[in-house]
């Protein structure tokens, strides 16, 4: 739709014909639902959480309802499609209490129960818990009563399992009982018209869709890359005045406000060939708010994520830079030992490029960089010791955007000593030290390639670019020996920026544990 001077921001709004009626601002996907309705019967879509899926499936409800009037000057009203309506079952796991099976049931309880009503239908009290049975019966009696086909739309499938994955027991009796209940769209399927299913992960690994073997998951196809998500060109078409009016507030050039937008919230790729896409939540909250922040990390924080990668041992850098086959980005386990699957289909991670064979995954934008890193730090170094004034992590940042290197790594030091004693070790320390840097940095680089060996971390400030090299074990003078020996600094000699040189080493021996650490400033 074409931006209007004062545009109203559906922030949070899931509801399309809330949207329409609400003169909200909406970025016109109606144009993909004849093609879905074409692609197949039985469609799954992957896409991570806030990312519009919730909006899609209601946009589809209308649709299937015959609510043409709320479709008027969209895409879809030019096209040749049947608007005849058709029953809708809509499913909705996003609210829900999922820490027993008990609350499982109660949530498809009271879908169930809604619809009984809707339809005049009784339910035996003891078949009230056999949900199930009591789906079934609503498939086959709403087709006889309106004597039409189904349409049932399944939201956030695997909320539930996320909620629990921690919990073996639970997860498994959650496995069995969505494995019947969704086995119903299988067997009912004379009666069903149309089935979308959308989730953030495929769990196929558990067996809930074993039974239906026809569904068709679009996630990673190409025609469908853009199903969810904004590219570059809608933004502007749609919000070209909430640009321009977020451009007055920074003070800055209509093109420099979309590089930052560009910068901070595109980037996400779901299909080898897919273009580039925004995260609609956060943009619609930069617009409104008129500033440039994470707010994707405020509705939720990743906890079995960083957990899972802080168990694995792995170097928060690596995560940048994963490869993985289609086979592995589609196929998720709740236990597998490789967590860039799952932070794939949850957001965290997006397709770099491909080559034909494996898919290369990064973090997509720097909003989910800052924000991923935000919450792996406290699995690494405790809570309490850097929410203390003196180790804010707005005190690093000042020390490194102020020129004070010595002050930084004063302040590392006390924060390592803050550390229980079985988490003084190298792994840790370096990991401490790179999320610091880069949650206070414009940006941070680990283990560069230059011509003559890889520098720990290099990170970079408008003003200063501070190089490190750490040692374990061994001595401050090996740690600075490199840096001069392999000239990490020499591709910086026609920068005009101070370049700060630290060498650190970090003890072990008991009686002199702990980080010592030498600064030089570079010279030409």
């Amino acid at each position: 739709m074409t931006a209007t001077k004062f545009l109203r921001y559906p922030i949070g709004m899931q509801t399309f014909s809330n949207i329409i009626e609400g003169g909200y601002t909406y970025v016109d996907k109606t144009s993909f639902i004849p093609r879905l309705i074409e692609h197949g019967k039985y469609i799954f879509l992957s896409r991570p959480r806030r990312f519009g899926k919730s909006l899609l499936l209601s946009t589809l409800e209308s649709f299937f309802e015959g609510e043409r009037e709320l479709f008027k000057g969209l895409a879809i009203d030019k096209m040749d499609i049947d608007w005849t309506p058709s029953p809708v079952l809509h499913f909705d796991f996003n609210n829900g209490y999922y820490v027993s099976i008990s609350g499982l049931v109660a949530k498809l309880n009271d879908t169930l129960s809604e619809y009984e009503e809707m339809y005049g239908l009784q339910v035996i009290p003891e078949e009230r818990d056999e949900v199930a049975l009591r789906f079934r019966k609503i498939i086959k009696s709403v087709f006889e009563a309106t004597g039409r086909q189904v349409v049932i739309l399944i939201d956030e499938y695997d909320k539930p399992l996320l909620a629990i994955e921690d919990n073996k027991e639970v997860f498994e009796q959650y496995q069995r009982l969505l494995k019947s209940f969704y086995g119903n769209l299988k067997s009912m399927d004379k009666y069903i018209r149309f089935v979308f299913i959308t989730g953030v992960a495929r769990f196929s690994k558990v067996s809930i869709f074993s039974d239906l073997n026809n569904l068709d998951d679009i996630s990673l196809e190409n025609a469908f890359a853009d199903l969810c998500g904004w590219t570059e060109e809608e933004l502007i078409n749609t919000f070209r005045q909430g640009i321009e009016n977020l451009a007055s507030e920074m003070e800055e050039d209509f093109d420099s406000t979309l590089n930052a937008l560009r910068d901070f919230y595109d980037g996400y790729r779901f299909t080898p060939k897919g273009s580039r896409l925004y995260n609609p939540f956060s943009v619609l909250r930069a617009l409104k708010a008129k500033s440039i922040d994470p707010y994707w990390f405020e509705t939720g924080t990743p906890t079995f994520l960083v957990r899972r990668v802080k168990s694995l041992g792995l170097y928060p850098p690596e995560m940048n830079g994963q490869k993985c086959s289609k086979a592995q980005l589609t196929a998720v386990g709740m236990n597998d030992r490789d967590p860039a699957p799952l932070m794939f289909q949850t957001g965290y991670l997006t397709i770099a490029s491909y080559d034909g064979e494996r898919y290369e995954l990064r973090f997509p934008n720097r909003e989910v960089e800052i924000g991923f890193y935000r919450c792996l730090l406290p699995q690494y170094a405790p809570e309490t010791s850097y929410s203390y004034s003196a180790f804010s992590i707005y005190k690093f940042q000042d020390d490194l955007f102020e020129g004070r290197p010595d002050d930084f790594m004063k302040r590392l030091e006390a924060l390592f000593k803050d550390l229980p004693g079985e988490d003084h070790c190298e792994s840790t320390y370096r990991a401490v030290t790179y999320l610091l840097a880069t949650l206070c940095s414009t940006r941070s680089l680990a283990e560069h390639h230059g011509y003559r060996g890889r520098s720990d971390i290099e990170t970079f400030t408008r003003k200063y670019i501070y190089l490190f090299e750490f040692k374990y074990n061994r001595s401050v003078a090996e740690a600075m020996d490199q840096i001069h020996s392999r000239d990490y600094a020499g591709r910086f000699a026609m920068d005009s920026r101070p370049v700060y040189l630290i060498g650190a080493n970090y003890t072990e021996n008991k009686d002199e544990r702990g980080m010592q650490y030498e600064i030089e400033e570079f010279h030409t």
